[in-house]
């Protein structure tokens, strides 16, 4: 029966997670089981998507990804993929009606770093959009399961939340991507005079969209609620000790949250979520 490769293939994609990310591990876990697979699912597929063009420098990325989007339409359009992570994210696309728009934008974005690009104001705007923005939109989906309604209404924050959390990833990951893949995300910023100034000015964006964010999780259906609200609080956190980073250090190392410390927020955030929300 398929239904033990598609019980496989979420788990597969729930394997991927965890291997590739604690916080968001973690947050999917505070979901209601309801909707952790397909979480787990849209994680899955943008995080291979992210591996190709990130890591794979001795393979034909541009090769790769077109197989991978190729395969990914396909399996849309049949109702199955020999790709674990793939087979279950069709899935998921078909269940919560996932826009397809969204899922071209994203691979968009993708196909931007295959290359060495200086961004400006635009083509970060569309970057942002594809690679962050409408994968929380894909989220969304699944959150408010089929209601148009409350997604056009959440949409505008769901955007927010996941342009903040690219926008910290920038900052975290600064020395990689301009050292070893030669990427420049901010527009307009030259990294040879990349200083606490330049920092500051991009903090007070990403702090901004934090704020707006936060409105539209405390809106979110509670089967979601705690679950976003505590990815945010792990992103709010790694923000505020990037913040407390001198550029110059930004430049020389990743900032990380020890796992000790995300399982300490967990709980206080559990607290706090309880008192504020109910």
């Amino acid at each position: 029966m398929k239904q033990k490769f598609d019980e496989l293939s979420y788990q597969v994609s729930r394997s991927t997670t965890r291997q590739y990310s604690t916080s968001f591990s973690i947050g999917i876990l505070a979901l209601q089981p309801s909707i952790r697979q397909a979480i787990y699912a849209i994680y899955g597929f943008v995080r291979l998507a992210d591996e190709i063009v990130d890591s794979f420098h001795n393979y034909d990325k541009s090769l790769l990804l077109q197989r991978f989007k190729q395969e990914a339409v396909q399996a849309i359009n049949e109702g199955i993929s020999l790709n674990p992570v793939i087979n279950a994210f069709q899935q998921t696309v078909t269940r919560y009606n996932i826009d397809l728009a969204l899922i071209d934008q994203f691979l968009i974005s993708m196909e931007m770093d295959l290359g060495k690009m200086s961004y400006n104001s635009e083509l970060y705007k569309k970057y942002i959009l594809g690679s962050a923005e409408v994968v929380g939109l894909m989220c969304l989906q699944v959150f408010v399961n089929g209601d148009t309604v409350q997604y056009e209404q959440l949409k505008p924050q769901a955007m927010k939340l996941g342009s903040a959390f690219q926008k910290v990833n920038f900052l975290r990951d600064l020395k990689d991507d301009y050292c070893n893949l030669g990427r420049t995300y901010f527009p307009d910023v030259d990294m040879q005079v990349f200083n606490n100034t330049i920092k500051k000015q991009i903090e007070e964006e990403i702090a901004a969209e934090f704020k707006e964010a936060l409105t539209g999780i405390v809106q979110l259906p509670r089967s979601s609620r705690f679950g976003v609200y505590l990815a945010y609080k792990y992103y709010w956190s790694l923000f505020k000790k990037i913040r407390k980073t001198p550029a110059e250090r930004i430049l020389k190392e990743r900032i990380r949250i020890p796992n000790s410390i995300k399982l300490s927020l967990a709980m206080s955030s559990y607290f706090q979520y309880k008192i504020a929300w109910f």
